[in-house]
């Protein structure tokens, strides 16, 4: 198997085939990112994705999940992808589930048509790189892509059928705007009505712009009350059946959850962490060593 440069997925996806279709991040613009900074955007060839695909075959016979890589490998167009989803279900006619990270800007560049193609080719879930639904906060991101389009295209994947995991940022609005955050972000995945919710926490690293702005004092970081309290009230409000999926490390309160079902579960482990962590740590912005 080919892999190119540094590979990331979900951990959700441990035991997903991991395919290499593209290198790197289109984008790679994010505020707060550096997963990508030093490998250039490029796209796998087909004959190598089909030996990758030959190889795999041999190694692990039958495969229900596959995970394409790299940073947002749906922003390949239909008439690529279908080729490599026809590949994938060629070597193993059992897959149940095609997916990978996406930007809302590769939904937008796909039309209705194109994407129920993708849909019955198995692509049939995606991780979405939403961050926020705090205006204000996704601008600062630098996401390359507006509020109303992550309410519109996520809309349209629900319209045409594929699931969608959405990922968010605590702490992502930085001080003193973590229930801002909360409320905005709950309002937009009660309307988006995704599969899950993808639980990340914003940190500084190397020397992406986010950390120059903390350097520079244009951007102060929520500190872990906050994200604390933050992560409460999203959970509160949230109405929608989901999945919450938080076990990622750099997260400080780690769970899995199904919600609204599992909330008053869920918000005793928050409340549990506020009460037993001392004070100069929930006063602290702790530094945080994976994206």
């Amino acid at each position: 198997m080919k892999y190119t440069g540094p590979t990331y997925r979900p951990p959700y996806e441990a035991k997903s085939l991991l395919l290499q279709v593209t290198v790197g991040c289109t984008h790679n613009k994010c505020t707060f990112c550096t997963m990508y900074k030093d490998v250039k955007f490029s796209m796998e060839s087909i004959e190598q994705i089909e030996k990758d695909l030959q190889e795999a075959n041999e190694i692990y016979g039958d495969v229900k999940r596959v995970f394409l890589v790299n940073g947002d490998a749906f922003v390949l167009s239909a008439r690529r992808l279908k080729p490599i989803a026809k590949l994938i279900i060629k070597y193993f006619p059992g897959v149940e589930v095609i997916t990978m990270y996406a930007s809302i800007n590769n939904i937008k560049s796909k039309t209705d048509q194109e994407l129920e193609e993708l849909r019955n080719l198995r692509i049939n879930d995606l991780w979405i790189g939403t961050e926020t639904g705090h205006e204000e906060t996704l601008e600062y991101m630098n996401k390359g892509f507006s509020l109303k389009d992550s309410y519109e295209q996520l809309g349209r994947l629900n319209k045409v059928g594929i699931r969608h995991i959405d990922i968010l940022i605590f702490g992502g609005a930085g001080r003193g705007k973590g229930i801002e955050n909360a409320i905005a972000n709950a309002k937009l995945m009660n309307a988006a009505k995704p599969m899950g919710i993808s639980i990340t926490t914003m940190g500084t690293f190397g020397d992406s712009q986010l950390t120059k702005d903390v350097e520079m004092g244009k951007f102060v970081p929520a500190t872990e009350l906050e994200v604390l309290e933050e992560q409460k009230k999203f959970i509160e409000l949230i109405i929608v059946d989901t999945a919450y999926l938080g076990i990622h490390g750099i997260n400080t309160v780690t769970f899995d959850a199904t919600l609204p079902k599992d909330r008053e579960d869920a918000i005793k482990m928050v409340d549990n962490a506020m009460e037993k962590l001392d004070d100069e740590f929930l006063n602290s912005v702790p530094e945080r060593h994976s994206i």
